[in-house]
């Protein structure tokens, strides 16, 4: 229990506590703000208002993620000013400056617009309405550029130079254009935007194997599917130019992905273990399962490395990530949830191709919609292993290679950061569990067709009765009629 007593294992707890549960909430709207100008927009295209009782009911989440985002978002950035000053302190002219990009262009935006998305509807023109949910959807994804811009600096920080512990800018655009910011960007907003969509397919799923308006959900699972056919190999690929990146920029990184302790040289045979269980102190792994020549093809689709994949006894213990066998199995499990998900979808198009996904027999594609139902929090699970594997690995570095985490933290007694530690864990707790049941709770009570389809002359929704279950059409008379 020593790490009690250690400010800076406090502080690192503290601060992957609050990102971690942070990050649950704005991966939902990034990618759910796409979803809602698809299905507005096809509202206002065909005039069809399940469309629109869809933008409704999907926007009620949106809504409570927004909100626990905020909640959880403000002190995790105030955590830059209490719990690592110093290293506020020697970055602030860069790294202060993008996070106020964030809140000042991104969150505002999102914030501004949000209030005419939620309760505009019959306020103002439909058209005007579209546009403020565009906003929305851009702000939150404007927030993610500049989140991932600052974090892809601190791994691989350019555009300037330490003088005297300060980082000087000599050139904005360069720090902001690093090296890691273009796909970090990008595998980060296809990996919201994945989750997001496997979120929405699995309570559709879900409605659908209840025989719960199956025709109603059943259009929004296809709509799931015909964008996350595009997404998930994208996210695939943009994972793998990630890959290659942290072989050029951050090799100890790398190692502790692959647990690798020894180095290949260029031109050799680079083998990959599938499992491997690290032995830190005996500096190897006690076991392992290998795949001879594979990792020079994972890595550069070549058969031999342009790289030398350099081992993690290459640096000094203080010198390399640390907690290996969380990074190797942390980098593994997103791998696996990426194919899983593209395999999900594959088969799932196919029975689509087939005429399986069809409202009159969709309900029978028990097994499927269950897949989908489970494969609705993986998403999540993957974002949080990618997040483990760029932020653990880049140790003993907050700013890679300039600033080393024990010289960031501020000076602060431990047991004050334990205060503050446990009360976030409290309140986190309480948070996720009002979350679950307000989530449950707007599940339980499904769309609501009573709600009065503004300006536009429209088709009616699909409300089904499917044998075995009757579920009642909820919508005014003069709707039926």
């Amino acid at each position: 229990m020593d790490f009690l007593s250690d400010t800076v294992v406090l502080s690192r707890m503290q601060f992957a506590l609050t990102a971690i549960f942070h990050m649950l909430w704005p991966v939902l709207t990034t990618g759910m703000g796409i979803y809602l100008v698809i299905v507005e927009g096809l509202w206002l295209k065909t005039h069809n208002s399940d469309y629109y009782y869809h933008a409704r009911f999907w926007s009620k989440f949106y809504v409570l993620n927004f909100g626990i985002g905020v909640a959880t978002g403000i002190p995790m950035e105030f955590q830059f000013g209490t719990n690592w000053a110093p290293f506020s302190e020697a970055v602030g002219n860069f790294f202060g400056s993008v996070i106020g990009f964030e809140a000042a262009w991104a969150f505002m935006l999102e914030a501004a617009f949000l209030g005419i998305m939620l309760f505009g509807w019959e306020r103002v023109n439909p058209v005007v309405h579209y546009i403020a949910t565009i906003l929305v959807a851009f702000g939150a994804n404007l927030s993610t550029l500049w989140i991932l811009t600052a974090n892809s600096w601190m791994q691989t920080p350019s555009g300037g130079e330490m003088v005297n512990g300060k980082f000087i800018v000599h050139d904005y655009f360069q720090a902001i254009l690093n090296p890691f910011m273009v796909n970090s960007v990008l595998h980060m907003f296809f990996a919201t935007l994945e989750t997001s969509l496997f979120v929405i397919g699995g309570i559709s799923a879900w409605y659908i194997r209840k025989s719960s308006h199956p025709a109603f959900f059943s259009k929004s699972l296809k709509i799931v599917l015909a964008t996350v056919i595009a997404v998930a190999p994208l996210q695939i690929y943009i994972g793998h130019l990630s890959g290659e990146q942290v072989l050029r920029y951050q090799p100890s990184k790398l190692a502790a992905m692959e647990a690798q302790w020894e180095t290949t040289p260029v031109g050799e045979s680079a083998d990959w273990s599938l499992l491997a269980l690290p032995n830190e102190t005996a500096q190897k792994n006690d076991w392992e399962i290998v795949i001879p020549n594979a990792l020079r093809y994972i890595l550069e689709f070549k058969k031999e490395l342009s790289y030398p994949v350099r081992g993690l006894n290459e640096w000094k213990p203080e010198d390399r990530p640390h907690l290996v066998g969380l990074i190797y199995y942390a980098f593994r499990t997103m791998i696996a949830i990426g194919f899983f998900l593209a395999g999900l979808v594959s088969i799932s198009v196919l029975q689509w191709l087939r005429g399986k996904l069809k409202p009159q027999n969709i309900t029978q594609q028990r097994w499927l919609l269950l897949a989908w139902i489970f494969a609705a929090p993986l998403g999540y699970i993957a974002v949080e292993s990618g997040w483990i594997v760029r932020c653990v690995g880049r140790q003993p570095w907050t700013l890679y290679g300039q600033i080393r985490t024990v010289d960031s933290v501020s000076h602060l007694p431990a047991s004050n950061v334990l205060f503050s530690l446990s009360g976030f864990a409290t309140v986190y707790t309480l948070l996720f569990i009002a979350a679950l049941y307000f989530g449950s709770r707007i599940i339980r009570n499904g769309p609501n067709f009573n709600l009065p389809v503004p300006g536009l002359e429209t088709s009616q929704p699909a409300v089904d009765t499917t044998p075995g279950q009757f579920v009642p059409d909820e919508r005014p008379v003069e709707a039926q009629q």
